[in-house]
């Protein structure tokens, strides 16, 4: 039992290694493309510090966003929070901000816990000019998606959970834009999770160290394809499987390390919004459709690496990488981040700063302030 996080440990960094000795020389750009992207956005302050990683970190409320399974082992009662990002800032641009709002609620320790989230992204005004340049309109676009589940305890190491979230993309205000007229794009999707954590002593001198070891694995985003006019091309969610580890030693009565380190495949095809497939199609495709064969899939899967020192669970300081192959999207980010607690109130903050110049990422900021009962 001891030993059996080092196989999923050893294949997700032999895979990592593998696509990134196979990216393409060739230097072109297949960045799998979605609706409602969004959705993908890492919504709080504590991941974002961790290079986005979050499948396998001790549960709480964001567990809703990163592994619904993981909320029945959830330590605290209940807890609630608010999480404010602004976004593309790098870009000149004032009005796109993400906001998120997680609770979750522990019924009992046989019965699991409940959640809820709602995801607010402010794309800012938009404006319509016709053929001319003309102005015509201007709209205040928006997406949200709002998300409850379920976590059930399965045993005392081992939780799984399910979640529901209805998704909507305003984009133009039911504008005609082109001699079409646009609607909102809406659509149901659905998340799973599983998750596991175990403690164990390393025995060292001159003392023995405690550790705690998690896994988790989440499919989140599964749903009916969205479109924009009641004719138009119907385009994928960002269908998205994740799964990753994390490692926490207790140095001591005061002191203790964690590292974790996230996987992400989407399960859409590589053509993305263009690929003329049904969604089940679609998913089981993602895995062997990539034009570069196997050597381009492994190349559509993005890492991340966080580690987070924390004292006596008052002060927390974070870090961490980032990667994702030039091909698919060329993004590649170190990240900081802090945190404070008094009580049972939260505050955290992350900073990005990314390694490719002059990219629209640069220097993201995101804040959460949150509230436990334990």
């Amino acid at each position: 039992m001891k030993r059996m996080w080092r196989v999923p440990l050893f294949l997700m960094l032999a895979a990592s290694l593998w696509a990134q000795a196979q990216s393409n020389p060739a230097g072109q750009i297949r960045a799998i493309t979605t609706a409602v992207p969004f959705l993908l956005i890492c919504p709080d302050a504590r991941s974002g510090g961790l290079a986005e990683a979050g499948v396998a970190l001790p549960p709480n409320m964001y567990s809703m966003h990163w592994n619904v399974g993981a909320l029945g082992l959830a330590q605290e009662r209940a807890g609630v929070a608010f999480s404010y990002t602004p976004w593309l800032r790098a870009l000149g641009i004032g009005d796109i901000n993400l906001l998120y709002v997680p609770a979750f609620w522990n019924i009992s320790e046989k019965a699991g816990a409940i959640g809820a989230s709602l995801t607010f992204f402010s794309l800012g005004k938009i404006e319509f000019t016709d053929n001319a340049g003309i102005k015509t309109g201007e709209y205040d676009a928006n997406e949200f998606s709002f998300s409850a589940g379920y976590s059930h305890i399965i045993t005392s190491h081992l939780s799984a959970g399910v979640a529901l979230k209805y998704i909507q993309s305003n984009l133009t205000g039911a504008t005609t834009v082109g001699g079409l007229t646009t609607q909102p794009g809406r659509s149901v999707a659905g998340d799973m999770g599983l998750y596991y954590q175990k403690d164990f002593t390393l025995k060292t001198q001159p003392q023995p160290i405690p550790l705690t070891f998690r896994w988790g694995i989440a499919i989140s985003n599964i749903g009916a394809k969205m479109a924009y006019t009641a004719s138009g091309q119907k385009d994928f969610l960002p269908g998205n499987l994740r799964l990753g580890y994390s490692l926490t030693a207790k140095l001591n009565d005061f002191n203790s390390l964690t590292f974790t380190n996230d996987y992400n495949k989407l399960l859409v095809p590589s053509a993305g919004g263009a690929a003329q497939v049904a969604l089940l199609e679609g998913i089981f495709k993602s895995f062997a459709d990539a034009p570069g064969g196997f050597k381009e899939e492994l190349s559509e899967i993005y890492w991340s690496l966080g580690l987070e020192y924390d004292y006596n669970r008052i002060f927390q300081v974070r870090g961490g990488f980032f990667y994702e192959d030039p091909m698919k999207g060329n993004r590649r980010f170190i990240t900081l981040g802090a945190g404070l607690q008094f009580r049972q109130i939260r505050l955290d903050f992350a900073y990005l700063t990314s390694l490719i110049q002059n990219h629209p990422l640069q220097n993201t900021l995101r804040f959460t302030l949150a509230y436990m009962w334990r």
